[in-house]
């Protein structure tokens, strides 16, 4: 007993030393860094019992066990260069039964690497995956390294949302021939549809407590939005945008076209938005139904309120602790967790 009360006291005097009380708006939230030395973290789930999955982009998928790290197996093989590599993770909804895990991850091809979704088991220690199986794979192949996308979001009937990225090629996002610049809907089976259109780079994508789909895009120069995509329609991506090019001339037509939709909120200047969260109000009911979105260039999480299909950002959470915010998370016990690049850490924020 006396050797478990000391590993116990131990241990919270380790996190304590991490724990960092921190004003908002709805008053202080203590945040504890619960995770380090991780290289370039780019997402992170949850299992029913609270343990997590971290992937890094470069390719290692890592399970966490009360804080100890195990080294996934059985990982796909990724394209990692530039904006491509192993990236989002979520755990099915059904994984108590099932035990399985899905993958999205630039897939290494002759002519480059193209987004593809994966759904594998988790072994009952955490350390392997088995019967991986490839559920989507992008048609379109490019040696462009940049805008893959790409987050996995499973829908309330078990289908899958896959938001994909233009790869650098902006007219593509308006072709129905291609997946580019999509947001598609793939069942289990492995079927693929598009469900909307005309997106740049979607690297956030989350359910609202009634079941509804948001997603958040890198602008160019200004212009990163929040949508809530509805089948069929169309983002309007390249041909409008409240962004400009970085070369500072106008995108497209400008800022409306008939048939296009608007963004529920757009940012300008760009904050570089990844990962999203829609939360529950478990912990922090002040904050039910609001939306959490990482910022890899202000190193912040932007925190907005929602009416019917448009945003309102409301405040700029840690704005200059965190270095580039990848990924935030809820998980079971309603605290919420974030990836920062720089630190190499994953945080968790809790009330005081």
């Amino acid at each position: 007993m006396r050797i478990f009360c000391t590993v116990v006291f131990s241990s919270l005097v380790a996190m304590a030393a991490h724990a960092t009380d921190v004003k908002t708006d709805i008053g202080t939230v203590t945040v504890t860094k619960m995770v380090d030395d991780l290289y370039a973290p780019w997402a992170i789930a949850f299992l029913p019992n609270g343990d997590q999955l971290i992937t890094e982009r470069d390719g290692d998928l890592y399970y966490f066990d009360d804080g100890k790290r195990h080294k996934v197996s059985g990982v796909p093989a990724v394209h990692a260069q530039g904006q491509g590599g192993l990236l989002d993770i979520v755990v099915s909804r059904n994984f108590a039964n099932s035990r399985e895990v899905f993958l999205t991850y630039a897939e290494p091809s002759d002519a480059g690497g193209h987004t593809a979704l994966a759904v594998a088991k988790l072994s009952p220690n955490g350390d392997q995956l088995t019967n991986l199986r490839v559920l989507f794979r992008q048609k379109y192949t490019s040696k462009s390294t940049h805008h893959f996308g790409s987050r996995v979001v499973e829908a309330q009937n078990g289908d899958l949302f896959l938001t994909i990225g233009d790869r650098g090629n902006g007219k593509l996002a308006q072709s129905m021939d291609h997946f580019n610049g999509k947001v598609v809907r793939v069942s289990r089976a492995g079927a693929a549809v598009i469900h909307s259109y005309g997106h740049r780079n979607p690297q956030g994508a989350a359910l609202d407590n009634a079941g509804n789909l948001w997603t958040v895009e890198h602008g160019a120069k200004g212009g990163d939005e929040i949508n809530k995509p509805v089948a069929g329609k169309n983002y309007g991506w390249p041909i409008i945008s409240y962004g400009r090019n970085y070369s500072g001339t106008k995108i497209g037509e400008g800022q409306s076209r008939e048939g296009m939709e608007q963004p529920a909120l757009y940012w300008d200047p760009s904050i570089a938005p990844s990962g999203m969260m829609i939360y529950s109000g478990k912990l922090f009911p002040k904050w039910k139904d609001q939306i959490f979105v990482g910022s890899l260039k202000f190193d912040m999480i932007s925190r907005s309120t929602t009416s019917g299909a448009t945003a309102t950002e409301v405040e700029r959470l840690f704005q200059n602790k965190y270095e580039r915010i990848r990924d935030i998370r809820e998980a079971p016990d309603g605290s919420i967790w974030f990836l920062s690049v720089g630190d190499g850490a994953a945080y968790r924020i809790t009330p005081q």
